[in-house]
Formats: C-alpha cells, sequence, structure tokens
C-alpha cells in the first residue's frame, strides 16, 4: 500500500533554526508522524546563520537551477539537504545569495525589519511549490507553519489550482501569535501578483497574513493558545475542520490523527 506524503513547509526548526515556537512544535513531532506510517520531508530557507558544515547541507543539482520571478526579474534557486539528526527524514533547504546569504535572519540593529523581506518571502513562497513540482513526488497534506508561508495556501488554490501534481493536496495552515510588529515593505500586494480576494493579505501585517493564509487552507491548526482576534472568528464561522491549541507533549499525536482525518476525505 502506498504510503501518504506530507510535505512540511516552515520558516524554522530545530536543531537548524531556533527563533520562535515554530521551530518548537516542528522539532516535536514530524519523526513520530512519520513513525506512525506517513512519509514526511521538510522544506524551509536556508538562511545565513544555518551552519552548513555543521549540518551536513549538501546541493541537490537535479533540483537546482530553477528560476522564481519575483516583481518581474528571475532568481535563481538552489536546492541543499540534510538528514534529521536521529531520525530518517530529508529536510531541504531553499537558498538563493541574494535573500538568504546575510546572517540575520528577518532583520538587525541596523534595519529591524529588512526591507526586502517581501521579495524574500515570495520568493520562498514560489519557489516551494515549483521544488515540489520538481521532485515527482505529489503530497497529499501540505503543512505551512509560519507567516512567510502564509502565501502557499493562496498561490495553491488560484494559480496552480488546475496543476496536477496538487490535485489531491489538502493544504493546512497553522496560526502562530502574532510575531513581528509593523508591516511588509515594498508593495506587498503589487509585487505578490495576487488576485482574486487577495485583499484579505493586503495590509501585509502578521493578523493578515495568518488571515489570508487560513482562509484558503482547507485545515487550520492554532499551533499557540492565543491567536489574532479576527483570525479565530474566522474559525468559528467557516466551517472547515479546526485542531484547537496543543500542550506541547500532546502534539505530535494530535497532529498524526488530524492528518488522518483529513486523508479520509
Amino acid at each position: 500500500m502506498e504510503k501518504k506524503r506530507v510535505l512540511i513547509v516552515t520558516q524554522e526548526m530545530e536543531p537548524y533554526l531556533i527563533l520562535s515556537e515554530v521551530s518548537k512544535v516542528i522539532g516535536s513531532y514530524p519523526q513520530y508522524v512519520q513513525e506512525q506510517g506517513l512519509e514526511i520531508r521538510v522544506l524551509m530557507p536556508r538562511f545565513g546563520s544555518i551552519n552548513e558544515r555543521r549540518h551536513r547541507l549538501h546541493e541537490v543539482v537535479r533540483l537546482s537551477g530553477i528560476n522564481i520571478q519575483v516583481d518581474d526579474e528571475d532568481h535563481p534557486l538552489m536546492i541543499k539537504v540534510a538528514s534529521l539528526p536521529g531520525a530518517r527524514m530529508q529536510v531541504y533547504f531553499l537558498d538563493n545569495e541574494d535573500f538568504f546569504k546575510r546572517k540575520a535572519v528577518f532583520g538587525d540593529d541596523s534595519e529591524p525589519f529588512f526591507a526586502d523581506n517581501t521579495e524574500r518571502m515570495i520568493f520562498f513562497c514560489k519557489g516551494v511549490i515549483e521544488t515540489v513540482r520538481k521532485f515527482g513526488w505529489p503530497p497529499h497534506i501540505i503543512h505551512c507553519h509560519g507567516w512567510m508561508t502564509s502565501l502557499i495556501p493562496y498561490y495553491l488554490k488560484n494559480n496552480y489550482k488546475n496543476d496536477p501534481v496538487f490535485q489531491n493536496t489538502k493544504v493546512v495552515y497553522s496560526v502562530y501569535e502574532n510575531s513581528f510588529k509593523g508591516t511588509l515593505p515594498n508593495e506587498f500586494a503589487q509585487k505578490a501578483a495576487g488576485g482574486v480576494n487577495f485583499e484579505l493579505f493586503e495590509k501585509g501585517d502578521n493578523t493578515s497574513l495568518s488571515l489570508g493564509g487560513a482562509t484558503f487552507a482547507d485545515a487550520v491548526i492554532k499551533a499557540s493558545a492565543i491567536v489574532p482576534d479576527v483570525v479565530q472568528a474566522l474559525l468559528n464561522q467557516n466551517g472547515k475542520p479546526v485542531l484547537d491549541y496543543q500542550e506541547e507533549d500532546a502534539v505530535p499525536a494530535a497532529y498524526e490523527t488530524f492528518y488522518q482525518e483529513l486523508l479520509k476525505d
């Protein structure tokens, strides 16, 4: 019997990058879920603070070489891979020198929130989808963690809605407590090339990104005890599957059960 495939997309993950509770959640459950019979792969950005030598990253030449268009410019995508320590699981890293070479992640002392975070987010979200298309590994579930992944549900339901790779894919979006203040700079909505119903994202703040991601996902997980009120109101009324917040020790079993219920449909 064919194993069901689950792609986890995240902006951070232990032991590679620890910024917030996102990394703690991601570090707690993928191995458990794989041990229950699902096939797991993970995709994340290769931020410059990730030590390639220590974590034994190496380039996947057959997957690299894609150009991702952001604001009418092509940016080369390089794919690297590592084996998650203590688990038989591959973690793939999306890299680009212009966007991810710097050591700071989303900002530094001289620039608290980088001016090109808009472009970096769009590059990553589009890069994830194009990488999956090149894998030859159609996922049954794509689970997105963190604000940097929030455009993926939108792109899959609009730009890629007729792509055969994703015809049987359920998209899960995890909502976390707001992790940045202010808004994405540089004409976010225009550069993201949003179409129908993109107004949910247009403010470019953390709450709007969470609201957009949750709206276009097929199912939602409350990954933080507190989520924005507008997102909670959406979850209360839209009727899609929702998993309430779980304490850390309950996450692995609860997430695996949630996946299995989605796979029954």
